[in-house]
């Protein structure tokens, strides 16, 4: 497979995971009907306390750092998407940059599964592993 359109491919599967992530931070304060969900979800936010000069709560910094992911998977979107289009004809930078990015992407995909679940983390290490893949079909110029 081509380095570009295995690029293209884990960008799918990270905008895959980007409107999957934005569902859930958009609605993760829903208690769905769920008496015990929605008293977790008021002692996350209702409680706030201080901390290095912010007054939050849990609520708050769970909505932040969700936050703060979506900016990541936008990014890694964005990076991978401008990767593609000049690595073939600049293998030695696509690669430099992709090593750090594909590793970044299956350690993500490690922490989903420890921490959240499978689907999130299937579409972190499908997106690395896509990434890391390109790598090798990336030759140095005349090296065909």
């Amino acid at each position: 497979m081509k380095p570009k359109l295995l690029l293209r491919l884990a960008i799918a599967f990270l905008i895959i995971h980007l409107l999957g992530h934005s569902f859930g931070h958009f609605s993760w304060k829903d208690s769905q009907g769920n008496a015990k969900r929605e008293e977790v979800i008021r002692q996350m936010t209702e409680h706030k306390f201080d901390f290095m000069g912010a007054n939050r709560s849990l609520g708050d910094y769970y909505e932040g750092y969700s936050a703060l992911i979506l900016i990541n998977y936008l990014v890694f979107i964005l990076l991978l998407w401008s990767i593609s289009t000049f690595a073939e004809q600049h293998p030695n930078i696509a690669r430099k940059l992709l090593a750090p990015v594909s590793m970044g992407l299956i350690a993500f995909g490690i922490l989903e599964f420890v921490y959240f679940f499978p689907f999130a983390a299937s579409m972190s290490a499908l997106a690395g592993v896509a990434t890391f893949l390109s790598m090798f079909g990336l030759r140095r110029p005349g090296s065909h």
